[in-house]
């Protein structure tokens, strides 16, 4: 690992090194073994571009099997030689440089050397061997390039390893297939909020229909706006999980545990009043330039354990759903993981189809064993209906089957039978929403987090589609348009707000698929297949424990992804791993204490225990004389991602660390973006108006 002290950092000496500057004896056991790690502190020149040691001119070509050869920093690539009067000499290394001088950059656009071509030898010092030189501090500040590597699955790559780019068009087939073959990929983040969210708000099987059609036509809409006036990079809007904690959080408030009748419509209207209002707070958060003060303090160190705290806080949920319905459950996530893991680099057509739809092949695969499981009468208990009400079941034998009738049966709902074949998604279709100020306060501040994780998913698709990464001014521009964009699911009524799905990077990665045109035409066949009723019953027909078995899987990623993050920093830094460590603990324990507080073991709250942790608002540590503080406290400080935000980002901007170190995120500049026509192209607003808009700066190229 590259030591972030710029004194016991190596400096330019004579090469080759005499006996006192010889390689230090191989200690660990990645040296004695010749292990190179891509993405850890074991070797400093990773992937990430983190490099800490000093190359030079090496005159005497050196052999691979070089005992001294240090094998946590890799083997240098040697000089071309060519003859000269019949000696080897080194062949001089041509630079591309104005002044004889250039930069030496980093996968995440962070200089790290500075070059000096003289007498036809070329020289490669360390940036920070410069210590607090003028030069070296200047150069770190302007540089962003592309990633160099790509590991076995793809996922940092440069354009050469995307079939279709950014703004490639290449005809309406190809880009109908991939589009459909990336949303198909993005399945289960699109439907599976709806189908937990909606019965936990007393929501019967037609509106979990209903809702599942109007998230397809609201992403669908959303999409379309975010690729053509927000960050316009390729990806899709949806219900973010982000916003999961929070709404349930919401659903399971005590004003709303004793209430009669249509509890779904009732608290709808209270989601769509928190929603509206936190998504106008993102907006004018975005659209001010407030973003871009803020992403100054949002780095991949906090990005990382925010975003996974999002996955790790719904661990109470998935396998205790799975436990209803072991063999259908334990089915569904073993064929996922097969599928993603084992078949991975299984190539059909030139597709890795196990990869690419490792959730839809399991989802339909599990469906078809629980159907025949069904046919066959595995789940038929004599005398006992499953649509009889629990309280009125008599038979002890009928209430000991009754719950996996619900959670195995494939034919216990019946939304597909009842769905219409059309149904338009219109606005304040569940009625007017009702304005809560200590509920909006809530989401505003979940709403800083989703756009802590966009922040993240802009700069990494923007290095995957082969573009440079946005200038502050789009990420602004692209945070304000999430915050439209949420405004509308508000008055939608999706349930949730509207957000980049974090699983969209890695879709883009696995399909090498970067195509704007293609996520758009995706869009409007989402759009199309929102206005047939029959798709929204047929997904809220999908059984309890097949959708628990999903969302394992799901959250799984998201925790990976958030991690991933991590490398574009130094992974291996003893700060960054303390901090890491720290969000990431501190945001389970904190909340499980406010979680916990005033429950007795032998208690008996009204929801189910999988839910247990979202009612903490009427047991909770903090007790003032003001009930509304008490419930935004008390529901905030219980939510996982916000304590590993304030962890993180606290630790992260107050304990000294180098740039190179935290890996901060390196935006373009905004002048040299309009100065070249490709990022001009890529990021500029169609139909000329961003001419309207010259005037606003902070949300420009």
């Amino acid at each position: 690992m590259a030591s972030s002290d710029p004194n016991k950092r190596l400096r330019p000496g004579p090469w080759p090194p005499g006996p006192e500057s010889s390689a230090m004896p191989p200690s660990s056991w990645a040296k004695k073994t010749g292990f190179r790690p891509k993405f850890s502190g074991e070797t400093n020149a990773s992937d990430s571009g983190q490099i800490g040691i000093t190359t030079q001119h090496n005159p005497t070509r050196r052999k691979e099997s070089d005992p001294k050869l240090d094998l946590e920093v890799g083997r240098v690539k040697p000089p071309r030689q060519e003859k000269v009067n019949g000696e080897l000499v080194d062949k001089p290394v041509r630079k591309r440089s104005d002044g004889g001088g250039g930069v030496v950059k980093s996968t995440n656009g962070q200089a790290v050397g500075t070059t000096e071509t003289t007498m036809g030898t070329t020289t490669t010092t360390a940036a920070a061997a410069a210590g607090g030189r003028r030069g070296s501090r200047s150069e770190e500040a302007n540089v962003d390039v592309l990633p160099q590597t790509v590991d076995d699955d793809g996922f940092m790559s440069r354009h050469s390893h995307m079939k279709y780019e950014l703004r490639d068009t290449p005809g309406l087939v190809p880009i109908g297939l991939y589009g459909f073959q990336h949303y198909l990929s993005m399945l289960g983040s699109l439907i599976l909020i709806p189908l937990v969210i909606v019965p936990a708000m007393g929501g019967d099987y037609e509106d979990t229909s209903n809702v599942v059609s109007t998230v397809l036509f609201v992403s669908g809409v959303t999409t379309l706006l975010h690729t053509s006036f927000g960050s316009r990079l390729p990806l899709i809007q949806g219900p973010s999980f982000v916003y999961l904690a929070p709404a349930l959080a919401i659903i399971h408030s005590p004003e709303f545990l004793g209430l009669n009748g249509n509890n779904f419509k009732h608290i709808m209207k209270e989601l769509q009043g928190a929603i509206i209002i936190s998504s106008a707070f993102q907006a004018i958060l975005g659209y001010s330039g407030l973003m871009s003060v803020l992403v100054r303090l949002i780095n991949p160190v906090v990005v990382a354990p925010t975003v996974a705290a999002v996955g790790l806080s719904f661990y109470s949920y998935g396998f205790p759903q799975i436990g209803t319905c072991l063999e259908i459950g334990a089915v569904q996530i073993l064929l996922v993981i097969i599928f993603s893991l084992y078949l991975r680099k299984i190539s059909v057509l030139g597709h890795r189809v196990f990869l690419i739809y490792a959730v839809p092949l399991g989802l339909a695969i599990t469906w078809a064993v629980a159907f025949l499981l069904t046919a066959v009468g595995v789940y038929n208990y004599k005398g006992c209906d499953v649509n009889v009400p629990v309280s009125n079941i008599i038979s002890d034998h009928c209430r000991k089957s009754i719950s996996r009738m619900k959670h195995c049966r494939v034919d216990a709902s019946h939304a597909l039978r009842s769905a219409p074949w059309f149904r338009f998604p219109y606005p304040l279709q569940w009625g007017t929403p009702v304005f809560t100020w200590k509920m909006a306060l809530v989401m505003c501040v979940v709403s800083i987090i989703s756009s802590v994780d966009s922040v993240g998913s802009y700069h990494a698709s923007s290095l995957l589609v082969a573009s440079r990464p946005p200038t502050p001014g789009v990420l602004s521009r692209g945070i304000g348009l999430e915050g439209l964009c949420s405004l509308l699911a508000g008055l939608w009524g999706t349930g949730t707000g509207s957000a980049t799905l974090t699983e969209n990077v890695h879709t883009i990665a696995v399909t090498k698929m970067g195509s704007r045109r293609a996520i758009e035409l995706g869009a409007g066949v989402l759009i199309v297949l929102s206005l047939i009723g029959k798709v929204g019953g047929f997904i809220a027909s999908i059984p309890d424990v097949i959708v628990a078995g999903l969302l394992c899987f799901m959250w799984t990623m998201l925790t990976a992804l958030g991690l991933s993050n991590l490398r574009y920093s130094e992974a291996g830094s003893s700060r960054n791993i303390i901090i890491v460590g720290l969000s990431l603990f501190l945001s389970l324990s904190v909340p499980a204490y406010f979680q916990q507080y005033g429950i007795s073991p032998n208690s008996n709250l009204p929801v189910p225990s999988f839910f247990q942790p979202y009612v903490v608002a009427s047991h909770g540590p903090i007790h003032t004389n003001f009930g509304g503080l008490n419930y935004v406290l008390n529901t905030l400080l219980s939510l996982h991602m916000v304590i590993a935000f304030l962890v993180a980002v606290i630790l992260d901007n107050t304990v000294p660390g180098s740039r190179q170190e935290r890996g901060v995120y390196v935006w373009s500049d905004p002048e040299t973006a309009k100065r070249e026509p490709a990022v001009a192209k890529d990021y500029g607003l169609p139909f000329r108006v961003g001419k309207l808009f010259r005037w606003v700066k902070w949300v420009g190229l």
